[in-house]
């Protein structure tokens, strides 16, 4: 008699993405100490490549704009990081894209990364798979038919809202989620309060390895930017660029 021989085949669960909205938000810096997002939200960023701030032993800093619609003061921005030599990230809609076409294309002339905002800026959270891959896609072709970027590495989401299901989808999409641990409100265009409320809110929560995000719709920022710059590099601060950051990042990891 031969013996039977009987296979059993074990079905492993998938684990569900959780789609549950996150609203970015953190413990603001202080006296110099990192902003902290805390160790649940570290974790999730760091799984998926994502990261809102970098080295707390090196006086580096990376300086990103959020540029949903322009307010004619971004051509002063891009004046100031030209004279100061200094790159920066501008992470861009749909409606920029279309209606500031020359400011897109000297931001990628003068060597600043051109980053992914969505194309009509909404929740993440809240549109199918189709939907976001195509909220994506568009800002990147368009930006490269008007410039030289061919590539698009960087998404920050609107409203800095996220979930586990989006983080994963970006990347996919060839995506880093870069987010921030230094902002202040400074979008509201009717309450512009004077470039020392701009000046001051960076001073204060200035810290080593501070991503900075500003809008670039703010009178406050564009005056208050050059003496910021100045004072930061006397503080012993340098400015660096995404693409330095995620080097950095390969090379601890290799």
């Amino acid at each position: 008699m031969f013996a039977a021989l009987f296979f059993f085949s074990f079905t492993y669960p998938v684990m569900a993405v959780s789609n549950q909205a996150i609203h970015w938000g953190l413990k603001k810096a202080s006296n110099g100490q990192q902003a902290e997002a805390g160790p649940k939200l570290d974790k999730l960023l760091d799984e998926h490549g994502a990261f809102y701030k970098g080295s707390a032993k090196e006086k580096v800093l990376y300086l990103t704009f959020d540029n949903g619609y322009e307010n004619g003061y971004t051509a002063s921005i891009l004046d100031t990081l030209k004279k100061e030599k200094v790159p920066a990230a501008f992470f861009v809609t749909g409606h920029y894209l279309e209606s500031a076409p020359d400011l897109v294309k000297r931001m990628n002339k003068e060597g600043h990364i051109i980053g992914n905002h969505s194309w009509h800026h909404p929740d993440l959270t809240q549109v199918s798979d189709e939907k976001l891959k195509e909220e994506l896609a568009r800002v990147k072709k368009e930006t490269a038919q008007l410039t030289k970027q061919k590539d698009m590495k960087y998404l920050r989401p609107p409203r800095g809202i996220f979930s586990e299901r989006t983080l994963k989808m970006a990347k996919e999409e060839g995506y880093t989620h870069v987010m921030w641990s230094l902002a202040f409100v400074d979008w509201y265009t009717n309450n512009q309060k004077g470039w020392q409320y701009s000046y001051d809110n960076i001073m204060k929560q200035i810290h080593p390895g501070a991503i900075l995000l500003l809008h670039t719709v703010s009178k406050d920022n564009a005056e208050a930017l050059p003496k910021v710059i100045k004072d930061l590099k006397k503080q012993g601060y340098r400015f660096e660029s995404l693409d330095d950051y995620r080097k950095k990042q390969k090379r601890i990891s290799a």
